[in-house]
């Protein structure tokens, strides 16, 4: 019988030498932006994935298609571009380091700035452990959501024994090749949460990165995708300039900047696979990505 994996393989093969890939890039991908995303993907994977996009499309930074944005410039961008992003800031971005500079991709990774630094736990792994219903729990107000938490023995401010984000120093080493930008300070649903404590995550982000971190903020990743009207403004009043969602699709000129869409790629997908779902939002499920929000995290931990 032919494996989950094999099939797939299969599958992508398929729509990508039947030139349907080719096409979507030519046709949709010419004047249009797309930003990746990933989470904990391994170094190997990712050197794949940046070997297969960087001869199809130019790699730039997402500060340079936010300025480009804000500035009606978007014409002006190479055919082609491509943003790569990693949400959380998990410590195993940091072994990243090489294959970014290899090839000369200037990511974005969005940090939790309460917790890198730190040995402090991310919340979903404390859950995760204890076999508790992550879905639900993103899903209930955010004071219902700690209090499970803090039932299962979980706080948001204690030390664990084991590091799971990235240490100060490892920032700091990766400054010259990454962009670190906010993803808020605990990573909480924020519309679960109050007016204050939603409002508090996006400012204290910003401000603990600039001040703590020496860090120039201009753009923000909505914690497993989730805001409402209230966050973006929230992020417009604290001076932002853009927002990523985990909302599937490309960008251009008319893109709102405290919208904009990304696409997730598997950190397992084999060749043709990336080069099929980098294409076009056509070929991802409808819905959240797999990898989006919590639920790569519980999986890979």
């Amino acid at each position: 019988m032919i494996t989950e994996p094999a099939k797939r393989r299969l599958i992508f093969g398929m729509l990508r030498w039947s030139g349907l890939a080719f096409l979507f890039r030519v046709a949709m991908q010419r004047t249009r932006t797309t930003i990746l995303a990933y989470h904990d993907i391994s170094p190997e994977a990712l050197d794949l994935h940046l070997s297969v996009l960087g001869k199809r499309y130019h790699f730039i930074p997402l500060r340079d298609y936010a300025a480009a944005l804000q500035s009606d410039r978007v014409g002006s961008l190479p055919p082609r571009s491509m943003v790569i992003t990693l949400d959380d800031g998990l410590r195993g971005n940091y072994a990243l380091l090489d294959v970014f500079r290899k090839h000369h991709v200037t990511p974005t990774i969005f940090i939790c700035s309460g917790i890198v630094g730190t040995n402090r736990k991310y919340w979903w792994t404390a859950a995760a452990d204890s076999h508790a219903d992550l879905t639900r729990l993103k899903r209930v107000p955010d004071e219902v959501r700690l209090e499970v938490l803090a039932s299962l023995g979980y706080d948001e401010t204690a030390s664990c024994p084991e590091r799971y984000a990235l240490s100060r120093a490892e920032i700091a080493g990766m400054r010259d090749s990454v962009d670190f930008q906010p993803h808020t300070v605990f990573h909480p649903i924020l519309n679960q949460c109050s007016n204050e404590r939603s409002l508090r995550e996006i400012v204290e982000s910003k401000e603990m990165l600039e001040q703590e971190f020496g860090l120039d903020v201009f753009a923000f990743a909505f914690p497993n995708g989730d805001y409402s009207q209230r966050e973006i403004e929230y992020l417009r009043s604290a001076g932002y300039q853009c927002a990523v969602t985990v909302e599937t699709g490309l960008n251009d000129a008319t893109s709102d900047p405290f919208r904009l869409r990304r696409l997730f790629i598997q950190t397992a997908a084999s060749e043709s696979e990336v080069i099929v779902k980098a294409c076009s939002p056509v070929f991802h499920p409808s819905g959240s990505p797999p990898n989006s929000g919590l639920h790569e995290h519980s999986q890979e931990r």
